[in-house]
C-alpha cells in the first residue's frame, strides 16, 4: 500500500458507530465477541466526554476506514514519567500484511514521543504468534516476567466492598 493512501486521524464523536464496529472485529478476531458490553453511549462518554481517559485513531485508505487504535496514558513510578498504553490495535483481516499496523503503532510511537512519554506499551495474546512475530520484530520486547492480572464482576464489587 503506497504511503499516500493511508492516512492517519484522530478519533472523533462522529465515529463512535465505527469504533464500536472496530471494537466488536477485534473481538470476534479474538473469539471473544460474547465478552463486549460496549455500547455506543459508553464509548461517546469514554473517549469524548468531560473525563475522557482515552483517545482513539482512525487509519483510512481512499477514504475508506480500515484500522483503529484506541490508547490512553500510563504511568511509570520508575521513570516518574507517563507512558503510552496501546489498548486495541485491529487492521481489516482482508488488509493485513500491508504496513497498516506498523504506520499505526509509528503513528503511535510519534505521539508518545511529541508527549514526553517514556514507555509505549501494550499486550497480546499468547496465542497470536503472528502479532508477537510482528512487535519483536518492530523492537519490541516481550516482558516475560510480568504477568497482567484483572479482577472484574463481582470479584471486583467484593473487593470494593471489603475496603
Amino acid at each position: 500500500m503506497p504511503d499516500n493512501e493511508l492516512t492517519i486521524r484522530q478519533a472523533t464523536e462522529s465515529d463512535v458507530p465505527l469504533l464500536l464496529d472496530f471494537i466488536c472485529g477485534i473481538a470476534d478476531y479474538e473469539k471473544r465477541l460474547h465478552e463486549v458490553v460496549a455500547t455506543e453511549e459508553s464509548i461517546r462518554k469514554s473517549l469524548f466526554g468531560k473525563q475522557s481517559t482515552a483517545e482513539g485513531l482512525i487509519a483510512e485508505c481512499d477514504n475508506e476506514p480500515v484500522a483503529f487504535a484506541v490508547y490512553f496514558h500510563n504511568f511509570s513510578t520508575f521513570m516518574g514519567r507517563r507512558g503510552l498504553y496501546l489498548e486495541d490495535l485491529f487492521v481489516k483481516p482482508e488488509l493485513r500484511r500491508q504496513g497498516i499496523g506498523k504506520k499505526l503503532l509509528a503513528h503511535l510511537a510519534k505521539i508518545a514521543m511529541d508527549r514526553g512519554c517514556r514507555r509505549f506499551e501494550w499486550a497480546a495474546l499468547d496465542w497470536n504468534e503472528s502479532a508477537i512475530r510482528f512487535y519483536e520484530e518492530l523492537g519490541a520486547q516481550k516482558m516475560e516476567q510480568y504477568r497482567l492480572f484483572r479482577i472484574t464482576g463481582t470479584a471486583l464489587e467484593q473487593l470494593a466492598a471489603s475496603g
